[in-house]
């Protein structure tokens, strides 16, 4: 049974910083692209960033370029969100997903080939 689990969230102050993890277990997932999305309440789930199978490409949001970084390790198995700087605007669930690349940056209908259960992050002072 495929499982994506995520871990590092928190509360945070302002301009404090957070790494996320999300851990895959069940098979193999290093020729799969990896993305973190997030959801505040009341808003759709949006991509934050997103990395390739081989980490050649990534993608952030614009809202968080120059203050998020995407990494995942050299078997593929755990992708990591460093939070940089944040602010209260970053609060959200994180969730992490797994699936092609096209479809986890499909535009308003993202369509991974999992989920995780996500992670709480609120920045607050």
């Amino acid at each position: 049974q495929v499982k994506l689990v995520e871990s590092g969230g928190g509360v945070v102050q302002p301009g404090g910083s957070l790494r996320l993890s999300c851990s895959t277990s069940g098979r193999t997932f290093d020729n799969h692209s990896m993305a973190w999305f997030r959801q505040a309440p009341g808003k759709e789930r949006d991509v934050v960033a997103a990395i390739s199978a081989n980490s050649a490409l990534t993608y952030y949001v614009d809202s968080v370029k120059g203050r998020f970084t995407i990494s995942r390790t050299n078997t593929g198995n755990t992708v990591y969100l460093q939070m940089n700087n944040l602010t209260v605007e970053d609060t959200a669930v994180y969730y992490c997903a797994l699936g092609p690349w096209v479809r986890l940056l499909r535009a308003g209908s993202p369509d991974p080939d999992y989920w995780g259960q996500g992670t709480q992050v609120t920045v607050s002072s």
